[in-house]
Parts: C-alpha cells; structure tokens; sequence
C-alpha cells in the first residue's frame, strides 16, 4: 500500500528566514519510554547477514558484469585488488531483517528480502549515476565514468534480475508475496526517475509533484524494505500494509534530508561535488518551496533559475554562482521548509507502527532507526 503524499496534509512553503542552520532532529518525545538502541550495531547487523548472499548472487554473473559490479559495491577498486570500499550507509537491509522480527521470526528469514532490495536500490544507482551525469559515488568514480556506458546498463539491468531470483527460489507463497510487492515499488521507483529528469525542464514543479515524485523515487523501495521481512516471515496483508507506510514516509524524510544535503552537504561526508543538485538543475524540495514561497528572495530565484535553463554556459560557472542561488534558497525558506518537512514525515512514519502490534524491542529499533534517517550527514 502506498500512502498519496498529497493526502498527509502537506504544507504549502511560505515565506521564512535564512540564514542560521536548519537541523532536521525529530523532536523529543514527550514521555520516552523507549529502550536505548544501537543504530550503528542495527546497520550493521543488516550488512553482515546481507552482504554473504548479495555477493554469491553478484557472483552468478557473466564476466565482466561481475567485476563490474563488484566495484560498485566496494568491494574491488578501479585495478581489481580487494577493497573494503564504503558499502553505503545499509539503511534498507538494517530494515529488511528487522521486519521480519515483527512476526516473530528469526532477522535471517528477511535476509533474502534484504539482497533483493539492496539489488533493486543499487541496479537504480547504477543506471541513475548515468542519467544524472554523476561521476563520483562514495568518493569513488561512478561505474559508467570507469567503465562506460554501456557496461552502467548491462549491470544495473542484470541486478534487477538478480532481485526476482533471489525471491523466487524461495519457491514459498509468501516468496511470491514478497515478489509481487517488491515488483510494484520498482515500478513506483522507474516512475520517479523517469518524473524527475521530466522535471530539470520545466521551469516550476509544485511541491505536490516533488512529494510524489520523491515517494515514488525513494519511498516506495523504503516502503518494501520495511515490510518484506515480514511478508517472507508469513505478517498478513494489513500488517505489510502498516509497514509500508511506515516505510513510505520515512522514505520522504530520508529524501528530504538527501535534498537538504544535495545542496548544502560537505562534499566531504557525501562524496559529491559542492552544491551538486543545482549544478544539474534538479528540481529538489528547497528549490522547489523556496519557489512556491513567495516574496523578493523567492521571484529573484525564479527568474535566474528561468535564465540558467537558457544558459549555454551553464557548466562553467563558478562556486559563487552556486552559492548565491543556494543563498537565495535558504532566503525564501526553503532550507527551513524542508527541515520542517522532514520532521513531518518522520511523525507520520512512527506514528503508523502504533496501529501494529510488534514486539516493543522491534518498535523501538524501528523508532531509531527513523531518527537516524533525519540526523545524517550524508
């Protein structure tokens, strides 16, 4: 089930003051009776029970798509020797195992969940790097920079079929389950990608069309990991359901917060390039509530945002370019806004758990890992 983020009364950006940092931590709970979690310990629990089967998987391959892939995911450098790159931050296999402990089972009947979510998100990273014209990915050059095009294609195509694989030989009713939703968020994630280039050409996208576009892009794929654990370990339609709206929202604050750094993050933390969503004319939330804002700040935005689209000398400009257009960002609140935002959902995304019954530990893990998607620094 996937919520309609126009139906979660989302707020329509006005008109705020820049200038301070904008921090994007939930707000404390009034009476926290929850058990202290380590998050860091939760991730990494997802990447170790992952990371054996996602490699046997990637192994299956046909050189050279094997080796291609696995300098993707770290785990050779550019010459082919062993690395122990950085393998992202593990977010959706920490809650693929963890869904499957709401129904009682063990976290490693939501690992196969787990590999093929991480070969769903990971064939749209390879194929989005290419898109985008992105050539650094955890501080490393993108899969189509070192190896080409062509081989970005081939390989991101080949993990999408991994993906089903993993699921199907289970050779289970409730593998078939898991398949068929997992198949339906990868058709929501293509439909994004797909909204989002649509979008660096126009010159105004409300914020109703960036929500769904985000929910499509990024929420949906959270939404399936939060419940194919389990759905694999036999939850009822209503419980899968619950967690994917958890999942769901979450998905938009994680996005939110993936905006917030896209513009002001240290390229340092995030391994991109300074103020790297504007230099592809994305069309991201702050841009796009700074626009809906109205006032001096937000029509200055607009009419240079209108002159870069017709700019041929786009590409050259300067640091203090960028700069000024993320100062006028954060002038007409739209750095505010999407803090605020992603504060919002991530409510919404813990409030939904309380309408599951769930073990309290499970609740809890849960909960942090939430926090953790709105406290990032990359």
């Amino acid at each position: 089930m996937r919520t309609d983020p126009r139906g979660t009364g989302s707020r329509t950006p006005g008109t705020a003051t820049g200038g301070e940092t904008v921090s994007t931590a939930p707000p404390a709970p009034k009476a926290d009776r929850r058990t202290r979690v380590d998050v860091a310990a939760l991730l990494e629990r997802g990447r170790t029970l992952a990371t054996p089967v996602l490699r046997a998987a990637v192994d299956r391959l046909a050189p050279p798509m094997d080796t291609v892939a696995a300098y993707h995911f770290g785990w050779i450098d550019a010459q082919g020797n062993p690395a122990d790159g950085d393998g992202g931050k593990a977010v959706r296999p920490a809650l693929a195992v963890l869904s499957a402990e709401v129904t009682g089972a063990a976290p490693e009947v939501g690992v196969p969940g787990a590999v093929a979510v991480e070969l769903v998100h990971n064939f749209s990273l390879l194929h989005d790097d290419l898109m985008d014209g992105d050539e650094q990915r955890r501080h490393r050059d993108t899969v189509w920079k070192l190896h080409g095009p062509a081989q970005a294609i081939l390989v991101g195509d080949a993990l999408f079929a991994l993906a089903n694989e993993v699921l199907l030989e289970l050779g289970t009713v409730d593998a078939g389950r898991a398949t068929r939703r997992l198949t339906r968020a990868s058709r929501a994630l293509i439909d994004g990608q797909a909204q989002d280039i649509s979008y660096e050409h126009r010159d105004r996208v409300s914020v109703e069309e960036c929500l769904e576009m985000e929910g499509n892009k990024t929420g949906a794929l959270l939404a399936s990991a939060s419940s194919i654990g389990a759905v694999l370990g036999g939850a009822d339609e209503r419980t899968a359901d619950v967690l994917e709206t958890y999942g769901y929202h979450l998905g938009l604050a994680f996005q939110a917060v993936d905006d917030l750094l896209g513009i002001w993050g240290d390229p340092d933390a995030t391994g991109k390039q300074t103020w790297s969503d504007l230099r592809q004319r994305k069309k991201s939330l702050p841009v796009v509530a700074a626009l809906a804002a109205g006032g001096p700040a937000s029509e200055r935005l607009g009419e240079i945002l209108a002159a870069d689209a017709k700019s041929s000398d786009f590409a050259n400009f300067s640091e203090e370019e960028f700069a000024a257009r993320a100062a006028l960002i954060e002038e007409a609140g739209g750095r505010e806004w999407t803090a605020d935002e992603a504060r919002r959902q991530h409510t919404i995304a813990i409030e939904a758990l309380d309408t599951v019954d769930m073990p309290d530990r499970v609740r809890d893990r849960f909960t942090a890992l939430a926090d953790f998607v709105v406290v990032r620094k990359r």
